[in-house]
């Protein structure tokens, strides 16, 4: 695959040069580009893939020397922004209000003039559409990123949708999700840049969390210290497919299988009736003892070592996970559906021998494969779990550190102000 100025570089393909970077090499390549200033634009700030991708992005930017600036509807990661050295801006760019957005438009249009900023990158589709017309207005670049993959349920959908393929550059953040662009819109390979998520391996140590902050958080779940737990990080949204969790449960318990629990760690928004059924799901399958909707945990460090694994049961592409890097961080094993997870983010069989995985992978939708999995994970022994585990660190900490990431990312917003004529 070339590597020019348009280059899809997927985690992979960097992974080789990856382990060989250094911190400091990353930050002086950074610092030799010019001071930029990057209006971005997110629906929320709570605690979503695009949420802590920006938070994340907003530290790189500061970190070598640039200014980032974020507009957004805000959240309990407003903090974040600010503490990552960004600043952060208030406005319902969430809406799909026409009206809404097209004033939001011209208010990021502004903004961009006032302070001078050089690009205008979009996560998510709402804001996507405010600041594909700000870009316009302004003359300025407009890049996308790329989360998830997004149902097309018809036309209109697929209209909505569009905006993330109109960006000047295309950012996915895996493997998965750029081949989805290209087979969905037909985007040349070239225009795609696949740049994964950095996971900080120090934060996520399983060395670093000490006995007292697990067992404070298994006394929060309500559970037992011989009980083995199945974590869910996430928010309780259908298509995470927390329902699939429960229906598996259900069948974990038919077979007699015992001291267990499910715990389903993430933010209710209240914007559906999912939690609603969720519940009455639970009720219905008689699983009211083994599942545990908790909300989202502070510590999650803490959580993913009070946790046995973590599981992703996805049912529409999610591209790459934070969640599930920072379990194997963790060393932690993880079983995901083939959406939840590609093979650049999860080592499973049939795609790498047994000895090599870092988890398993079953087939979206089928609650039956997801409960086949759980067993077979639960019949190992503590070492060979304990073996899956730490596999799975040394693969995040080869193929996900934040220098890596950094340095892929900032050379992308060089070469993208670069092709901008100087203002």
């Amino acid at each position: 695959m070339p590597t020019g100025s348009a280059v899809r570089v997927s985690a992979n393909e960097a992974s080789g040069h990856r382990g060989a970077l250094a911190a400091d090499t990353a930050q002086n390549r950074a610092i030799a580009i010019r001071p930029l200033t990057i209006l971005i634009v997110v629906p929320t700030l709570h605690a979503g893939a695009a949420d802590a991708g920006v938070v994340d992005l907003v530290r790189i930017l500061a970190n070598a020397g640039h200014k980032a600036i974020v507009m957004s509807r805000g959240g309990r990661m407003e903090k974040d922004v600010w503490a990552a050295g960004g600043e952060f801006v208030f406005a319902e760019v969430d809406s799909k209000n026409p009206v809404l957005m097209l004033r939001n438009a011209l208010a990021m249009a502004r903004l961009a003039r006032q302070r001078k900023c050089d690009i205008i990158h979009a996560h998510g589709r709402a804001p996507g559409w405010s600041a594909y017309l700000a870009a316009r207005l302004t003359g300025l670049p407009f890049l996308t990123s790329w989360y998830k993959g997004f149902r097309e349920q018809n036309f209109l959908k697929r209209i909505y949708n569009s905006v993330m393929i109109r960006g000047d550059r295309i950012i996915a953040a895996s493997d998965q999700i750029a081949e989805l662009i290209v087979e969905r819109y037909g985007v040349g390979s070239d225009h795609i840049s696949v740049i994964p998520a950095g996971v900080d391996v120090k934060r996520f140590d399983p060395d670093q969390v000490s006995a007292d902050r697990i067992e404070a958080m298994r006394r929060r779940w309500g559970v037992g210290p011989n009980v083995k737990v199945v974590l869910v990080v996430g928010r309780l949204i259908r298509r995470k497919g927390h329902h699939l969790i429960v229906r598996a449960a259900q069948r974990l318990k038919d077979m007699g299988v015992k001291d267990f629990v499910c715990v389903f760690a993430g933010e209710d928004q209240g914007r559906s009736r999912y939690s609603g059924e969720l519940w009455d799901l639970v009720v219905a399958t008689n699983t009211v003892d083994v599942i545990r909707i908790t909300g989202p945990v502070e510590d999650l460090a803490a959580s993913y070592a009070a946790a046995s694994v973590v599981v992703s049961a996805a049912t529409q592409p999610e591209g790459l996970q934070r969640s599930i890097l920072e379990a194997q961080a963790m060393a932690r094993p993880v079983i995901a559906s083939d959406l939840g997870a590609g093979p650049e983010v999860l080592l499973a069989p049939p795609t790498v021998p047994e000895d090599r995985m870092t988890g398993l992978r079953f087939a979206s939708g089928d609650a039956a494969e997801l409960a086949a999995a759980l067993v077979r994970l639960f019949s190992l022994s503590p070492a060979a779990r304990q073996s899956i585990g730490l596999r799975g660190r040394e693969w995040v900490k080869g193929h996900f550190n934040p220098p890596a990431v950094a340095e892929l990312t900032l050379k992308l917003y060089d070469e993208t102000a670069r092709a901008r004529p100087a203002r």
